[in-house]
């Protein structure tokens, strides 16, 4: 499955840049709803180290369905808890869609006025790419992925820890899922309309 292909060298930055602005939201919606303990270990940062976990990030190489190291929480600390974790769990998927945006605007800037280079553009499209992937896949209702806990604050307190209770098998799950293309199938069209959506508004913007 694994191979050098030519563009490895720019998805490597847009991977990188898709994580790390995910996490890092996370991070910072925790903070902005009382709990500092992301402060506290050092993940409100843009810096790609302290956000990535081997194992999804190869997966979202190979397979482009991923994740990266979850930001430790205390949702005791959040001045309430159910928008805290609604919020919290959020932030992710919204940054990826606004990043996704900002990537698709900033390409569609470089080719219609002529800037930057045709490798600078790769990067742009890929970071583009990823960030979609990134926030449909994570809004999926599966355990920890950022779906699986907004719907958890609307569960009843059993019900919800229940669910929780798959979270130790839930990448083997991912994986399974991912492998005989059960995942594919159901984001795949939800990955579509938002990439539509947003090379609609480039080209309103610059066509």
């Amino acid at each position: 499955m694994f191979s050098l292909d030519a563009d490895l060298i720019f998805r490597v930055p847009a991977l990188l840049i898709a994580l790390t602005v995910h996490e890092y939201a996370h991070a910072r919606a925790a903070v902005a709803m009382g709990d500092d303990t992301p402060r506290q270990l050092g993940r409100v940062t843009l810096n790609p180290l302290a956000h990535l976990d081997p194992v999804g990030l190869l997966m979202l190489w190979l397979t482009q369905f991923g994740w990266a190291k979850p930001v430790p929480i205390n949702p005791n600390r959040f001045q309430s808890y159910r928008s805290g974790m609604i919020w919290v769990s959020l932030a992710g998927p919204l940054s990826n869609v606004v990043m996704a945006l900002v990537a698709a605007i900033a390409l569609g800037a470089c080719k219609v006025w002529g800037l930057g280079i045709p490798e600078v553009w790769k990067v742009l499209a890929w970071t583009r790419d990823y960030n979609i992937i990134l926030a449909i896949f994570n809004l999926l209702p599966i355990p920890p992925l950022d779906g699986s806990k907004v719907i958890s604050v609307f569960l009843p307190w059993k019900y919800a820890e229940l669910y929780e209770r798959i979270t130790p098998y839930s990448p083997v799950v991912l994986i399974a899922l991912v492998y005989i293309g059960v995942i594919g199938t159901i984001v795949y069209p939800f990955q579509i309309a938002l990439y539509l959506a947003i090379q609609t508004i480039v080209g309103i913007l610059f066509f």
